[in-house]
């Protein structure tokens, strides 16, 4: 998150961090609004249903649970090197990753 929050605030982007814990200091240097949940995994929900896509890169099972919410929620899901499953559209690389999410 660290690396899109970088790209995004190096374009002169607004970046928002919804942390799974109740501290908004533990926001990466690039987040620019920290929304401290202190919700743990159960944050997932929040960060699919404010999302217009997913890109989902690698990941494991935290990974997972967002793909199968924003899935649920019929919201667009790309995934990078990440969870092979139906639904989910197959970028090589991040320009395509982000081009697929804004085809949406």
């Amino acid at each position: 998150m660290e690396a899109a929050c970088r790209g995004a605030r190096s374009l002169g982007g607004v970046t928002l961090g919804i942390l799974p814990g109740s501290e908004r200091a533990a926001a990466n240097a690039w987040v620019s609004i920290a929304v401290a949940t202190g919700l743990g995994e159960l944050r997932n929900g929040l960060v699919v249903r404010c999302a217009d896509a997913v890109i989902a890169i690698d990941g494991e099972y935290g990974t997972l649970s967002e793909i199968a919410l924003a899935l649920k929620a019929g919201t667009r899901v790309v995934g990078l090197r990440s969870w092979g499953i139906r639904g989910v559209l197959s970028a090589g690389d991040p320009a395509a990753a982000v081009a697929l999410a804004l085809e949406g």
